[in-house]
């Protein structure tokens, strides 16, 4: 489990295709405290490590299922050398929960569709798969690449944020563009009630 509050952007040092996608990912997390099975949200998908080093920078390796590709952002536009992506550790008992409990098992990819400046912020407008946009409301919570945010609005399948300056600075998403293909979380909570709600209805 995950909060939704990154804590390292991590660059894509070498990708390889064997049997499963292999990826190398660079990290100021120290090699020797990261555990081999740990899990590790990258770019919002709940990851499990391979394998760890040193060199010029610490790293890590991470194995990425043909499923989890199709479900993903990485499918769309992939990973390569250069690519940076957010990361965060799996959550321990005892860690302050700053944003929502995120999963890190993404449910679909949103688009950025506009961007636009409001003083020092920027509001996001993303376009949601159909059937996820009855999972997201107004005030609610969802997780974008592994980000925790505050839905704003929603118009159908569109829906809107409020990124900061320091989240901009602290993520991958001061880089981010129109178009952008973005990997979207639903709120755990969202997704029981839907169930609920089927289930009383029968």
């Amino acid at each position: 489990m995950f909060t939704g509050i990154v804590t390292d952007i991590g660059e894509i040092l070498q990708v390889e295709q064997k049997g499963d996608l292999r990826a190398r990912i660079a990290t100021d997390y120290p090699a020797e405290g990261i555990d081999i099975g740990a899990s590790i949200s990258c770019e919002g998908v709940c990851l499990t490590v391979v394998a760890t080093g040193t060199g010029a920078t610490d790293w890590f390796d991470v194995d990425i299922s043909a499923e989890t590709i199709s479900k993903t952002n990485i499918g769309h536009h992939g990973w390569e050398p250069g690519k940076r992506i957010n990361l965060e550790r799996a959550l321990k008992v005892g860690d302050e929960l700053g944003g929502h409990i995120v999963s890190g098992h993404v449910d679909g990819v949103a688009e950025i569709v506009a961007m636009r400046d409001e003083g020092d912020s920027t509001r996001f407008t993303f376009r949601a798969p159909d059937a996820l946009a009855g999972f997201i409301a107004p005030k609610g919570s969802v997780a974008l690449n592994g980000t925790s945010l505050t839905v704003n609005e929603v118009n159908g399948a569109e829906f809107g944020v409020n990124i900061i300056p320091h989240t901009k600075e602290v993520t991958t998403w001061g880089k981010a563009r129109v178009g952008d293909k973005i990997n979207l979380e639903i709120d755990t909570l969202a997704r029981y009630v839907a169930r609920l709600q089927d289930w009383a209805a029968r």
